[in-house]
């Protein structure tokens, strides 16, 4: 497997339990990810995205974003698109 970065975490918000990602990449509703940090570990596939509230299926370079976590994640943390 592989790994490339494709955003960092800029935002986290505790309910819903959501990360805001400014994206140096693209990513697709349905890719696996990797968000890595100082404390943060955690690999997921995406279920859903939104840019402004309003539901996306891919988001590109530039864009900010948000995605449903499972668990905590912090300012700062580097976000990995992983592939097989």
């Amino acid at each position: 497997m592989t790994e490339k970065a494709v955003g960092k975490v800029s935002d986290f918000f505790a309910h819903p339990v959501v990360a805001g990602i400014d994206m140096t990449g693209t990513l697709k509703v349905g890719d696996k990810i990797h968000i890595q940090g100082h404390t943060t570990d955690i690999e997921m596939d995406i279920a859903s995205m939104q840019i402004n509230n309003a539901n996306v299926n891919q988001a590109k370079k530039g864009d900010s974003v948000g995605i449903k976590v499972p668990d905590r994640v912090r300012r700062g943390d580097t976000v990995y698109k992983v592939t097989e």
